[in-house]
């Protein structure tokens, strides 16, 4: 039933793009060819303001994206600092306690 209701839905799609172009072949006057240009020019100027606020989307989810990217990089370089740092406490205290030990050893 499903491949059914799909074979109906492509025959009903073809039918229907069929239908658009026999009525853009059937033009005949200028009447016709006036509502035609009409309706085009008006399908033009809403694919333009879509594309103009998904281009305006697209640049704020760039401008977003390099934000949470330099945060990012922020973020990493303040853990490398910070681990160094660890690194650097941890030598001095593994230093001390060896000196720690030698002292204790001399004893």
């Amino acid at each position: 039933s499903a491949q059914i209701a799909d074979l109906q839905q492509k025959l009903l799609d073809a039918d229907n793009g069929d239908r658009a172009k026999q009525r853009w072949d059937s033009i005949a006057t200028i009447l016709e060819a006036k509502c035609a240009l009409k309706y085009l020019l008006g399908e033009l100027v809403s694919s333009k303001v879509q594309e103009s606020k998904l281009q305006s989307s697209l640049e704020q989810s760039q401008a977003s994206c390099s934000d949470v990217q330099k945060m990012l990089m922020d973020e990493r370089n303040h853990t490398a600092e910070l681990e160094t740092a660890f690194q650097n406490q941890i030598l001095v205290q593994e230093q001390q306690h060896q000196e720690k030990v030698n002292r204790s050893s001399w004893k």
